[in-house]
């Protein structure tokens, strides 16, 4: 399955793209960010954003896309405009009619290196070492996106859809309940998802 992760933010949007196999080993396909000019009105740059999200979907085809959620701090602007890039990411995502899931960052933290309050560079070296990279992909903003793609792989929950805000959960114990027929690859998250909860791994290569 291919998962497409997303850091939202207006000067830099990270992207990041993997693929994860049936023994939930992730591989790199691409990692990158979009820019836009602080010198632009905001809308511009919303579109240079959503362009840009466009093409990467276009390109790499991914069956599921994460975006990390905004959190609240200090820095209401910061969070405004964050939130925008997040509403442009999602309204990208919908055009491409493909399932979506919005992770916090203490969720990608939790799985991708076992701590909800992990530091930045603990969530860059975990990501390297994940996706057996020499080094972390720069800037953050990339390694970030890739972080919120296999926390996707490795815990997703809250699968959006069309007709629901959520597709199918999974309990604690690895029980699978849905609302409606899943898709193929709604199913294979699913049962992914329900194998993890149930060993409770954080790393599935630990095992």
């Amino acid at each position: 399955m291919r998962v497409l992760g997303i850091d939202p933010g207006l000067t830099r949007c990270g992207i990041g793209v993997i693929d994860v196999d049936s023994s939930r080993q992730a591989r790199l396909v691409h990692v990158g960010v979009i820019r836009s000019d602080a010198s632009l009105a905001t809308h511009f740059r919303l579109r240079k954003i959503a362009d840009g999200l466009d093409q990467a979907l276009t390109d790499y085809d991914p069956d599921v896309v994460a975006i990390e959620r905004v959190f609240v701090q200090d820095n209401l602007q910061s969070v405004t405009t964050t939130m925008m890039v997040m509403g442009a990411a999602m309204t990208c995502v919908g055009r491409a009619s493909l399932p979506m899931a919005v992770h916090t960052p203490s969720e990608v933290k939790a799985a991708v290196t076992g701590s909800g309050v992990a530091g930045k560079a603990q969530v860059q070296a975990m990501v390297a070492r994940i996706l057996r990279l020499n080094k972390p992909p720069k800037p953050a903003d990339a390694a970030d996106a890739l972080a919120v793609a296999i926390c996707h792989a490795w815990r997703g929950n809250g699968i959006m859809g069309s007709g629901a805000d959520e597709d199918f959960s999974v309990s604690l114990s690895g029980k699978v309940s849905s609302r409606k027929k899943l898709t193929p690859a709604q199913q294979q998250w699913a049962q992914a998802q329900a194998a993890t909860r149930r060993t409770g791994a954080v790393d599935p290569r630990r095992r």
